[in-house]
């Protein structure tokens, strides 16, 4: 089965962000380049441990390769936007894949299509993406998802602390959570485990 990729090297934009209300929201990577404009969806937790991941890449690619690593982004430069419309699911996410191209000094991003109910970052993080492309892999042990469709971008570091700092954001705009339990709140308020399912 012939799969898909959709390579944005590098894109004109690359976001996290979401549609629907809090409580009722589905999350979104969306690149967009050339004209194209591509989102899958992933959860919550996916995007919350991208950026994660993420941060915890560029400080190991400062720390062995002496990348200089770029500010947080100052308040005029974020980018606040909606995702571009229509947000057109082209597939749903199931793994990313995280690596550290040493010779161009940019990040590559590969979200994978879901082929089984799992959620996992994979990858050697630090790997030469010109010596180990995922998509280059012949070794069908070693990449078992041939089949399935991936978004790929190429950032530099500016660009994806900025993902990481929008990344945080969104997934932060959500619910507020219970004092008590943690558990997100909803407008009328929840049954809370720590009141002994009294609503509060």
């Amino acid at each position: 089965m012939t799969h898909q990729v959709h390579a944005f090297e590098p894109p004109e934009r690359f976001v996290a962000g979401t549609v629907g209300e809090p409580g009722d929201r589905t999350f979104y990577l969306q690149a967009r380049g050339g004209g194209r404009v591509i989102s899958v969806a992933l959860e919550k937790v996916q995007v919350s441990l991208l950026a994660e991941k993420l941060e915890e890449l560029l400080l190991e690619a400062n720390k062995r390769f002496g990348v200089t690593l770029p500010e947080t982004p100052l308040l005029a430069v974020h980018d606040n936007e909606p995702l571009d419309s229509p947000v057109d699911e082209e597939f749903r996410v199931g793994t990313l894949g995280l690596a550290f191209d040493v010779d161009t000094a940019t990040v590559v991003i590969e979200a994978i299509e879901a082929g089984e109910p799992e959620v996992e970052l994979t990858g050697d993080p630090l790997a030469d993406d010109d010596e180990d492309d995922p998509a280059d892999d012949e070794d069908d042990d070693e990449e078992p998802d041939d089949d399935l469709d991936r978004l790929r971008v190429r950032l530099t570091p500016e660009a994806t602390r900025a993902f990481i700092d929008r990344a945080r954001r969104v997934v932060a705009a959500g619910r507020p959570p219970c004092p008590l339990c943690g558990q997100p709140l909803d407008p009328s308020g929840h049954l809370c485990p720590r009141h002994n399912g009294y609503h509060r």
